[in-house]
Order: C-alpha cells, then structure tokens, then sequence
C-alpha cells in the first residue's frame, strides 16, 4: 500500500494565494488604479462643457437677434458702452453688450459713417466667455 505524509497531501492539495502573493497585488493595485481612475475621473468633470458652450451661444445669438431686430437709425442701437454683466435669465449665465460706430473696415470710429458693431458676451457658470459680433448698416 501506498503511504503519504500529512506534508505531502499539504502541497497537493494547496489551492489558496499565499500571504506574499496577497500584497503584491494589493500594491500593485494601489500604483494602477490611480492611473486609471485620474484620467476617468478628468473626463467625467468636463464632460458638461459641451453643454454650457450650448448654452452660452444660444444665449449671445438670443440677445443679438433682439438688437438685429432694428433699423439702423432705431434708439435700440444707440451707441452704447460696454454694459456690466447682468443676469441672462438662465441662472448662472450673464451676458453683457455694447454698440459702438465702426468705419468700413471695422476699426472703432469716433462719429457716425454708416456703420455699427454689435458685441454680445455670455458668461458661462466656469466664467468662460463667449462672444459675437454683428454689423448694422445705414445703407440699403
């Protein structure tokens, strides 16, 4: 008959991970998942740009289709200052704007020859600005 020993059937028998084995790869796991989950959690934190970007140009087209709506020579387009930001109706957003006389090829003019530039500014809730720009004219 065939005889083992309790140490023998020990290491047949073995199907565990050892101590050693255990902390290695808790070690490298703790160098690996860091480099995985940064670059995970970086993307997840700007994936709502996209939408305030959105946001913010529907907001500045909004307000310049509301001046565009004038003729030249309306008090709506009256030259104006730089406005301070004031609330857009969307919480979080604001938007600002000036009218200024431009000559024909865009430079600031001191009087009136026919040309206004429309600047509209929206701030997003990251205070990233956006802006357009839109020419009027006084002639047909």
């Amino acid at each position: 008959m065939l005889r083992t020993t309790n140490y023998e059937l020990k290491t047949l028998n073995s199907r565990g991970f050892t101590l050693i084995e255990i902390i290695i790869l808790i070690v490298m796991a703790g160098i690996l998942l860091p480099a995985i989950i940064v670059p995970f959690a970086t993307g997840i934190k700007g994936s709502g740009k996209p939408e305030m970007v959105t946001t913010a140009m529907y907001l500045a087209h909004q307000k310049m289709e509301e001046f565009m709506k004038f003729n030249y020579s309306n008090a709506a387009l009256n030259p104006t200052g730089l406005t301070a930001y004031v609330n857009s109706g969307i919480p979080t957003y604001q938007w600002q704007w000036e009218i200024i006389y431009v000559d024909n090829n865009f430079n600031t003019s001191g009087s009136d020859v026919g040309y206004k530039r429309i600047l509209v500014r929206v701030k997003d809730p990251e205070n990233d600005a956006y802006e357009i720009y839109s020419v009027v004219t006084n002639f047909p």
